[in-house]
């Protein structure tokens, strides 16, 4: 059975395995894994296999095998995929976490400016309009553009964003009730003040 690699579990076993190893963000993080996993779980995975389950495949394949994902389930002591999901429906019904890289919106003051992350390269610049709305003023390989505003009482690192009432260039959409979200697999990974 092939899984797609935007799968929630599929990011979770990510996330788990960059907790053994690090970031992985290039070809010398890939080939190190690689080497890792064929001498803790004696089997080989190709460096280009790995890059497309992390979503570095030139190749638009958005899927990977069952067998790799119990490969890297085994990689991270977690027995198989199987185990791996089971593991995380047992555990992740309530969590909690800290309020360290949490903004809570109703405290900003008209003008801040804040800029947000999300995989793979994605960053936005967000003014606060004040009322909870902001507008975006700077983007980089995002779909949200410069003018685009939404609505949002809490921003975390870690955690996607929901855009209450987004809107295109302050142009409400035919549908005024219009959510947008960003890092819904792995959540942000930049949230500071600029």
């Amino acid at each position: 059975m092939r899984i797609n690699i935007d799968n929630k579990d599929v990011a979770a076993l990510r996330e788990e395995v960059e907790k053994v190893i690090g970031k992985i963000n290039g070809h010398d993080k890939f080939l190190k894994l690689a080497t890792l996993i064929e001498e803790r779980c004696k089997e080989h995975i190709s460096i280009t296999t790995l890059e497309r389950l992390w979503g570095y495949s030139t190749r638009n394949a958005n899927n990977v095998s069952e067998r790799i994902l119990d490969i890297i389930a085994e990689f991270i002591d977690a027995g198989n995929w199987e185990n791996f999901c089971r593991s995380r429906l047992e555990f992740k019904e309530s969590e909690l976490f800290e309020n360290n890289d949490t903004i809570n919106c109703e405290k900003l003051e008209k003008g801040i400016r804040i800029r947000l992350g999300w995989q793979p390269d994605r960053v936005c610049d967000i003014e606060y309009l004040g009322d909870y709305r902001f507008v975006a003023v700077r983007t980089e390989n995002s779909s949200i553009k410069p003018g685009d505003t939404f609505r949002c009482f809490q921003i975390q690192k870690g955690r996607e964003l929901y855009m209450d009432n987004f809107t295109r260039h302050g142009e409400l959409e035919s549908n005024s009730n219009t959510r947008y979200v960003v890092g819904q697999i792995n959540g942000l990974n930049i949230v500071e003040f600029i």
